[in-house]
């Protein structure tokens, strides 16, 4: 529990002085959805909840499914039969090789490769139905109500589709991965090598050469589907992801919908490690008082210009010594327009002992030291001795 300090500890911004114009956008996309990366806001969307067909777009949900089987991703398995020949993209996987789950991974999203959806999905749950039906239980799960499954590589099937809303809410999920996020920015990785084929794996995201700050995620295309695209830029502390779909000029309608973002967004720091320094009292402790400090950074995307921000300090309820160096003592709250939008915790600077409590007999000759002090209406040590 936290008790709130009533007082404001810094306002932050003025008040919003103006309203960027919005502008229509030329898009050759079907469908298509812009959202910012931090709070999932839509910017832009055009027939962003039309079910359609996705493609490879598909492999986003068979790479955070297998990434979260809790499979080991260093072990070299071998390439299970059913993962050879598989029609589409490719990295011609043969019978005799053994790659590890994150070999597989990174041909699976940079080359995207269906063979390596194939073997990704045996691998980690032993067969494509047992994986087909992990990936709509995730769909299930992220409330993607637009979007079924048939495979994990996204060759056309009857009931396999999605939507421009779903896979921006599922690559913004995905995207807080760490290894995901790392894995769809990669341009170039090598794979392979002692008994397996050497392999170069090239990005087929060529966003990630094109578009200055773009930093993943995925393409896809059949003749059916015609050409999709998930994608995310990263600039300035503003996070953007875009989706199209049956989109023939996808890479000019990306540049288009994040220039668009861009221009309309900000990230404003509302505190650096360090900035709020508080001295807050402390029971039982050789010191009264000890220094705490936010231990992390925290910013702010918004629309430019908006916004009214505040911080206020809680600290927890009855901080009582002995307190280490890095405790949390409690935390800043940030809040916009009176919204609370995040917080970070305040830690303590230094090291507290607790006071020590008096044994039992130095407790007793103390006592009697004060009875014969107020008999004498003085303190012990002004008494004279006796003659």
């Amino acid at each position: 529990m936290c008790r709130k300090i009533s007082f404001l500890l810094l306002f932050l911004t003025v008040f919003s002085l103006f309203t960027l114009p919005l502008h229509a956008l030329s898009l050759s996309a079907k469908s298509a959805i812009l959202i910012e990366g931090q709070s999932g806001e839509v910017i832009y969307e055009k027939n962003a909840c039309e079910m359609l067909s996705m493609a490879s777009t598909t492999k986003i949900m068979t790479a955070i499914v297998a990434l979260e089987s809790g499979c080991d991703l260093d072990k070299k398995y071998k390439i299970p039969p059913e993962a050879i020949g598989i029609e589409g993209s490719s990295i011609y996987l043969t019978n005799d090789e053994e790659l590890s789950l994150r070999e597989l991974l990174y041909a699976l999203m940079l080359e995207s490769a269906n063979d390596s959806a194939v073997a990704i999905a045996i691998i980690t749950y032993g067969s494509l139905e047992n994986f087909v039906e992990k990936m709509n239980e995730k769909a299930a799960e992220l409330n993607l109500s637009s979007t079924h499954f048939e495979n994990p590589h996204g060759l056309d099937a009857e009931n396999h589709h999605s939507s421009a809303l779903d896979l921006a809410t599922l690559a913004k999920y995905a995207l807080e991965n760490e290894l995901f996020a790392k894995i769809v920015k990669t341009r170039t990785y090598k794979i392979g090598g002692e008994n397996t084929l050497p392999r170069t794996l090239v990005n087929h995201n060529k966003l990630l050469r094109l578009y200055d700050g773009a930093s993943g995620v995925k393409t896809g295309y059949t003749k059916k589907t015609g050409r999709c695209l998930v994608s995310s830029a990263f600039r300035d502390g503003v996070s953007l992801i875009a989706v199209t779909l049956n989109a023939p000029s996808d890479w000019h309608d990306h540049a288009e919908l994040f220039d668009y973002g861009f221009s309309l967004y900000e990230s404003v720091s509302l505190a650096d490690i360090g900035d709020y320094t508080v001295e807050l009292p402390i029971l039982n402790g050789k010191k009264s008082t000890a220094l705490a400090v936010n231990d992390s950074a925290f910013s702010f995307t918004q629309r430019k210009g908006e916004g009214d921000f505040y911080a206020v300090l809680e600290v927890n309820d009855e901080i009582s010594a002995p307190i280490y160096k890095g405790d949390s003592l409690g935390k800043i709250v940030f809040y916009k327009n009176d919204e609370k939008i995040g917080e970070t915790n305040i830690v303590s600077l230094e090291n507290i002992k607790k006071k020590e409590e008096k044994r039992f007999l130095t407790g007793l000759i103390d006592y009697g030291k004060n009875k014969i002090a107020k008999i004498f209406h003085r303190p012990w040590n002004n008494v004279a001795p006796r003659e």
